[in-house]
């Protein structure tokens, strides 16, 4: 139950950070993607502030034990998806968490969610086709 509590509590924090830093606006978004135009370099501030938070709650969590499992790598699927997840925040002017959190407000950031699951479903039968054929 605690853990659980634990979870609500570090959303409600993401989803307030989202908010204050207004990531939730796709406006905001792309003034930051629109290096060759009118660019917006606030969002880089926030992502600055984003890694310095994970870097000392992962030493944090190091010191205690608990760190996550280790990543294996860098691999052309990484990239791939690397890419096709730029492409989709620059399309949509919004990735996957602002877009969760406006998605009751919004009724565009709603099929962005909708599109994004069918997205997750599609790419899973295809990954499962895939290893099966190899």
């Amino acid at each position: 139950m605690i853990g659980r509590l634990i979870f609500l509590l570090a959303g409600i924090v993401f989803g307030a950070g989202l908010t204050l830093c207004r990531m939730i606006d796709p406006a905001k978004v792309l003034g930051f993607l629109d290096v060759g135009g009118n660019w917006d370099p606030s969002l880089g501030a926030t992502m600055a502030g984003a890694v310095a938070v994970t870097a000392a709650l992962y030493g944090f969590a190091g010191r205690r034990g608990r760190l996550p499992p280790r990543p294996s790598g860098i691999d052309l699927t990484l990239l791939a998806g690397a890419a096709v997840f730029g492409a989709g925040w620059g399309l949509a002017g919004m990735c996957p968490a602002p877009a969760l959190a406006v998605a009751v407000f919004a009724p565009r950031a709603l099929v962005f969610v909708g599109g994004m699951v069918l997205a997750f479903l599609a790419t899973g039968m295809v990954q499962r086709l895939i290893r099966a054929r190899a």
